[in-house]
């Protein structure tokens, strides 16, 4: 198969996110080809592109559960230069690796500076949505490419929730992390917000101290970019529930959940969950695509 005549350029994507790819690709005025990969036995993958590409390709492809992943990257992006591509750009709705960014006890490795270098060795722009950044204050800190483009998710979180609550809503964090989420979300409609006071003692070890604010009767929707094992949220839900909120829904832009997080969380008390489409889930409520799209129009 050849593309190298597609007139604005090519969306290159794995079968597993061709849905999302090809709404992308349309708004974009893209051509859309899908990777084909095939698996050895002994665990090598191996991709195939089509056979020619024009100067311009963009690759679509969420890091969650990431190790395999990056290497698939390193194939495609490594081929399709080989293939006619001048110009790569990378959407990566999810970006991996970027907790890990100084080196907490001696001789661990600073991941958020290892994968960045490596995506922007590969890539000439990045486009992500709200990535776990603490200690650097921009994208391209973590990911040293020229255009390095960050959307975030909370905007069209906030509107999915005003039209199923209504206007009287608290809008709360779980850790004081999420607070430039959180107070993005609440400034659009006029919303109380506050973030809980946070304690980690493992990955599913947590003490929650909610904030001063009255949460008695009121609807309460817990937001944050990431929910993976619930622990946190669980706890934030149960004890909203105990102080008397009159319901508690989440809104998550990066729908991770581990196997049996959900469960957690809805026993904890939260009656609905809402996340984007970043990470293809049930909860799935609202769409980046138009975002990403008009991003990649403008490039």
């Amino acid at each position: 198969m050849s593309v190298s005549d597609a007139s604005r350029g090519v969306l290159l994507c794995f079968d597993d996110e061709r849905g999302v790819a090809q709404a992308c690709a349309e708004q974009a005025a893209l051509t859309l080809a899908v990777v084909e990969r095939h698996r050895f036995p002994d665990g090598e993958i191996k991709v195939r592109l089509p056979q020619s590409l024009p100067e311009r390709v963009v690759v679509w492809r969420g890091l969650q559960q990431p190790n395999e992943k990056l290497v698939e990257l390193l194939l495609v992006a490594r081929t399709a230069r080989t293939l006619g591509a001048h110009h790569l750009s990378l959407v990566v709705p999810y970006l991996a690796y970027m907790r890990q960014d100084i080196a907490f006890q001696p001789g661990e490795a600073v991941s958020q500076r290892i994968v960045g270098a490596m995506l922007a060795e590969l890539f000439d722009a990045v486009i992500t949505v709200d990535p776990h950044l603490h200690r650097v204050a921009t994208l391209q800190e973590a990911v040293p490419v020229r255009d390095a483009l960050v959307l975030t998710g909370a905007p069209l979180l906030a509107d999915h929730i005003a039209t199923q609550c209504g206007g009287d809503v608290v809008l709360l964090g779980p850790d004081e992390e999420s607070l430039q989420w959180v107070a993005r979300a609440a400034a659009r409609h006029g919303w109380a917000h506050g973030v809980c006071r946070k304690t980690r003692h493992g990955d599913r070890q947590v003490d929650i101290e909610l904030p001063e604010l009255p949460v008695r009767g009121r609807a309460v929707v817990l937001m944050d970019d990431v929910a993976s094992s619930g622990h946190t949220l669980a706890r934030a839900a149960q004890l909203l529930r105990e102080a008397g909120a009159a319901s508690v829904d989440v809104a998550v832009t990066h729908a991770l959940f581990a196997e049996g997080a959900v469960a957690l969380i809805r026993a904890a008390g939260v009656d609905r969950i809402w996340s984007t489409d970043c990470i293809p889930h049930a909860s799935n409520a609202v769409s980046i695509v138009p975002e990403v799209a008009a991003l990649l129009r403008g490039l």
